[in-house]
């Protein structure tokens, strides 16, 4: 199984959207989030995606890229700027690299499930 890290959301959400899994999210000092995910062929998917030949469902895509939006700011709403413990959170100073290890809740969201709350224009 592969392990990757990028700080592009773009190419987390899709890394998601093909079968990758979150891992975790940590922040640097500057506040910059890192995207830790893991499964496999995510080489190959990262060759393919800075080849232009990524081929990916568009409403998968943007589910995953929805969730990796909401993780970040749940987390900056729970931790704004400071190193107060935070479930799944390690840190002891400022300077210190924060990690924070997240369950991955996109089985939970499944395109089935939700209703359309698009209406085209009578």
């Amino acid at each position: 199984m592969a392990h990757y890290e990028t700080t592009d959301i773009f190419k987390g959400a899709f890394f998601l959207s093909s079968g990758g899994n979150l891992s975790g999210i940590s922040f640097n000092d500057r506040q910059i989030a890192t995207f830790t995910l893991t499964g496999k062929n995510l080489h190959k998917l990262d060759s393919d995606y800075h080849t232009g030949r990524a081929l990916v469902n568009p409403v998968t895509l943007r589910e995953s890229l929805n969730h990796l939006r909401d993780l970040l700011f749940e987390l900056k709403r729970l931790n704004p700027g400071s190193c107060k413990p935070v479930a799944g959170a390690a840190c002891s100073n400022m300077n210190e690299k924060k990690r924070f290890e997240m369950k991955d809740r996109r089985g939970t969201r499944n395109a089935k499930s939700r209703t359309n709350t698009h209406r085209p224009r009578p």
